[in-house]
């Protein structure tokens, strides 16, 4: 190793009493010196190691935290933030973690609602995956490599780079990682023509706990398999993905009326629940609902009805005049512009140039809490009344109504981890914003309650045993961990509503691949001995 780099590490070593953990000096002394003796020379890690006294630590460890919730005083930070440049600074940092009992959180995009990527209540470090983020597009072969540090805005921009009638069936916040995406499922506009994100990965490469790279081939279909929607980083560290490409036409459709509770939004919410999962394919209706403010400067419900159709105008009123008349779609509500415009500007850029989508910087960071339902049989009109009441209690909240249906129905609960298919109206997601003035502030507590009472509130009109949930809409109220090693029996409480009856055969992969669970959070997949 060459000098500079081992003075670097030395500075590190001289400050260690500085770090905001409790633990013994000696074990962060010895993870460093593992990492001088591990590095490679020709690529030495030192100076991509970032500890409390370092000028860049604290930009970095913000730089991709969505959820000011976890930015508080009192949020425990990492011992040490890696910012690897390849796959050996990965290995290494697995590596030496494990060696000295130091346990890793992986960030991609920052967008865990829970803030499980950036924050742990034991001595931890972050491996931030950011620097890798190249993406090779292959339109012959109608599939790209993708780093795991790469953005989904990044990915529809080098798809679009290369081709107008390709796509990828992802959200549209383009600042989400594609990695964390990837893991727990993913889902965009195009679901139900094409499925989960998770459903077009063909090939990854990873960083297992023994420090070893697999792909496909080497670490077999079993977790190859639990990769793809189970939570990849219960398992390992993503290094890329291979990913199919989907067709997509030149010219695509999107509207986005809206109607208030004064103008029959009620109605007609009630009534997309009988028609949403049922239209063609290439249909996508997402329900929007939120406060919005009336002329008298009050309160009211609004309901946005965002759509993509993956063909003209012309082909499309044809179909919502038959299937859903109730709307009274018109011609001046619909816009035709090409797939990757239509991205952006279901994104909240409408204005901007398709290069908004390389910027990672632009989403609004906020405060906020999230949860997710199921939905398998439409709701009465009263509960939406009752959902109204609720909503006029505090100043932000949202609820996403997402379709499911077609292609959705078609692929088996156990092609993935992710079982939410056939027998799904829709999805529900549950947000709630707020200005948070303080740490543990009388706001934060009052919207958390707010939504874990509408959530109740929700209990008969939702899936039942289990009560499903979206892994990727990360909640901690429906079951923990305990730290370090936890029960089969404790982890089945949350486990089961994410992941239905796939859970066991994730367990079961789990145990082969880390039996020593080394790769853990507060809701990673157990490692049990009796397999």
């Amino acid at each position: 190793m060459g000098s500079s780099s081992t003075s670097a590490l030395l500075s590190l070593l001289s400050i260690l009493v500085l770090v905001p953990w409790a633990t013994s000096a000696s074990v962060e002394e010895t993870f460093l010196q593992c990492l001088s003796l591990r590095s490679n020379p020709s690529s030495p890690i030192s100076a991509l190691v970032y500890s409390s006294n370092n000028s860049s630590y604290q930009s970095i460890y913000t730089s991709t935290i969505q959820n000011l919730r976890f930015l508080q005083s009192d949020t425990p930070k990492p011992l040490f933030i890696i910012t690897p440049l390849n796959e050996s600074h990965v290995q290494t940092a697995v590596i030496c973690a494990k060696e000295n009992g130091l346990e890793i959180r992986i960030r991609g995009g920052g967008h865990d609602y829970e803030g499980l990527s950036y924050r742990a209540e034991v001595p931890f470090l972050i491996v931030d995956m950011s620097n890798l983020k190249t993406i090779t597009v292959d339109i012959e072969d109608n599939s790209a490599w993708v780093q795991a540090g790469a953005t989904l805005g990044e990915l529809y921009y080098r798809i679009a780079e290369k081709s107008n009638v390709h796509g990828f069936p992802g959200g549209v916040c383009h600042t989400v990682g594609v990695s964390g995406f990837l893991g727990g499922g993913g889902y965009g506009y195009m679901l139900r023509k094409y499925g989960l994100g998770a459903d077009q990965v063909i090939d990854a490469q990873m960083v297992d706990a023994n420090g070893q790279i697999l792909n496909r081939e080497t670490m077999g279909e079993d977790l190859f398999w639990a990769i793809r929607g189970g939570g990849a980083a219960s398992f390992g560290i993503i290094l890329r993905w291979k990913v199919k490409l989907v067709p997509v036409p030149p010219v695509v459709t999107i509207f986005n009326p809206s109607k208030t509770i004064e103008e029959g939004a009620t109605k007609l919410v009630h009534r997309w629940q009988y028609i949403a999962d049922k239209l063609h394919e290439d249909v996508f209706i997402r329900a929007n609902l939120e406060l919005t403010n009336t002329s008298s400067g009050g309160k009211t419900i609004k309901v946005t009805f965002s759509s993509m159709f993956l063909g003209t105008i012309d082909t499309l009123l044809p179909l919502m005049n038959e299937s859903f008349p109730e709307l009274g779609l018109k011609r001046e509500d619909c816009t035709e512009m090409s797939w990757i415009d239509a991205v952006k500007n279901l994104g909240g850029f409408p204005d901007s140039t398709v290069e908004v989508l390389l910027n990672r910087s632009l989403q609004s960071k906020s405060t906020y809490k999230m949860k997710s339902d199921y939905v398998k049989q439409p709701i009465p009109e009263s509960a939406f009344e009752g959902i109204w009441k609720r909503f006029l209690q505090v100043e932000t909240p949202i609820m996403q109504l997402n379709p499911y249906g077609a292609r959705m129905s078609e692929i088996s609960e156990s092609a993935t981890p992710f079982p939410h298919r056939k027998g799904n109206i829709y999805k529900i997601q549950y947000l709630v914003y707020w200005q948070q003035n303080g740490t543990h502030d009388e706001e934060t507590k009052r919207h958390i309650n707010w939504i874990r009472e509408l959530y109740k509130y929700m209990t008969p009109y939702v899936s039942k045993f289990p009560r499903e949930a979206y892994l990727n809409y990360r909640d901690l109220d429906i079951g923990t961990n305990n730290r370090g090693n936890t029960s089969y029996a404790q982890a089945s409480i949350w486990g089961r509503k994410y992941f239905k009856n796939n859970f066991d055969r994730l367990v079961y992969v789990k145990s082969k691949v880390d039996p020593g669970n080394f790769f853990r959070n507060e809701q990673s997949i157990p490692a049990v001995t009796a397999w």
